[in-house]
């Protein structure tokens, strides 16, 4: 398996939990890296290493961190070297593309097939370097693995892919963030939150498609209808803060909204979610699952969606599905649900039963399915 792996940030936290999956059926052995980035590549000046992302150990699972992004004769080497039998890479980050070209392009050269995870199909903000790169990549890959159908039908149209070499296989729970800190009263507290607020939470990388600003005038309009609620942002900035900055003032709410604008260890996003009565994903546009609702479903926390990509598999209400860049649909969204605590109790058992379908073991399954069928074939 190649992609990154804790200490690593990335998408470290699903390759952790796949890998273990996976070492309970088949040996693992993963490439990772050592330093993925140049410093300058990265939005907010380099990629630190989380030292609370939990790492793990399992007796069929080896972690090789040697991969830099300086060493192409390390790249060919991680290709050439392995004795796997399959090399299962996970794509999401364009500066990644020499190295992985590098790694697939040496499984080739020996007859090993690669099949790729592809968890952005398309880039989030639009880069036709990055589908470029994809194209050149994905002529290696004999097999393809997408999050949502969505995913699975844009991949096959725009890269010429046929359907029946491309897997459905949803993204997991991300169940270790889910480590207790104190209660959720201690939490607040020492955020700064009443402990009687209402408390709608906006998590994750500040982004243009995350619909930051869709999310803030909602908020306006449900503090006109329902006072002791509270906006929380949290998430490292990928853009200038200002423009949203500027909203929240404009519309009277600097007093309602609490912004945490960095990076949030692994150790501490629990106290967000815990602190937290509902978890808004008011996302412009998409085409896969998202981390951060794999996350909330995790904490069990009632959840409201755009209607875009596979968010919506995140939910069993359709009332907590709402189009994509309407803020007064979603302000209705969370009124309904912040005042009726018998909603957000319903909420909460639904985003226990949709946890079961995202389970590791059972997407471990499905993948090892797609390995045994691709090795049959070659």
């Amino acid at each position: 398996m190649l992609g990154s792996f804790p200490p690593l940030r990335g998408v470290s936290g699903y390759c952790r939990e796949l890998a273990a999956a996976m070492a309970a059926l088949c040996p693992v052995e993963f490439i990772s890296f050592r330093q993925m980035y140049p410093r300058f590549l990265y939005p907010g000046g380099g990629l630190a290493d989380d030292p609370t992302l939990p790492d793990i150990r399992h007796p069929q699972l080896t972690v090789h961190r040697r991969l830099t992004w300086y060493d192409p004769a390390g790249w060919l080497r991680a290709g050439l070297t392995t004795k796997a039998d399959l090399l299962h890479a996970q794509w999401w980050s364009l500066p990644l593309a020499p190295v992985y070209l590098a790694v697939c392009a040496a499984f080739k050269l020996r007859k090993k097939p690669v099949v790729f995870t592809v968890h952005n199909v398309l880039p989030h903000e639009k880069s036709t370097g990055y589908v470029a790169a994809s194209r050149i990549l994905f002529a290696l890959g004999d097999h393809f693995i997408v999050h949502t159908e969505q995913g699975r039908r844009r991949l096959s149209a725009r890269y010429s892919i046929p359907e029946s070499r491309v897997s459905r296989i949803p993204h997991g729970n991300m169940d270790f963030h889910t480590a207790t800190g104190g209660g959720t009263g201690n939490i607040r507290k020492t955020m700064g939150i009443a402990s009687d607020e209402r408390v709608v939470l906006l998590f994750g990388a500040i982004r243009p498609y995350k619909g930051i600003d869709t999310a803030i005038k909602a908020f306006a309009e449900v503090k006109k209808a329902q006072a002791g609620t509270r906006l929380v942002i949290a998430g490292k900035l990928w853009e200038s803060w200002a423009p949203y900055d500027r909203l929240i003032r404009e519309l009277g709410l600097g007093g309602h909204v609490t912004t945490v604008l960095d990076y949030i260890p692994s150790g501490e996003v629990h106290r967000f979610f815990a602190a937290a009565d509902l978890v808004i994903l008011p996302y412009h546009h998409f085409d896969s699952q998202s981390g951060i609702g794999n996350t909330a479903i995790a904490f069990r926390k009632p959840m409201i969606v755009s209607d875009v990509g596979g968010l919506p598999d995140l939910v069993a209400d359709p009332g907590c599905v709402v189009p994509p860049q309407d803020a007064s649909a979603l302000a209705r969204a969370i009124l309904h649900c912040i005042q009726d605590p018998s909603r957000l109790k319903a909420l909460s058992a639904d985003a226990d039963n949709i946890s079961h379908k995202f389970s590791w073991p059972a997407i471990a399954k499905t993948t090892y399915l797609v390995y045994r069928e691709v090795c049959k074939k070659l």
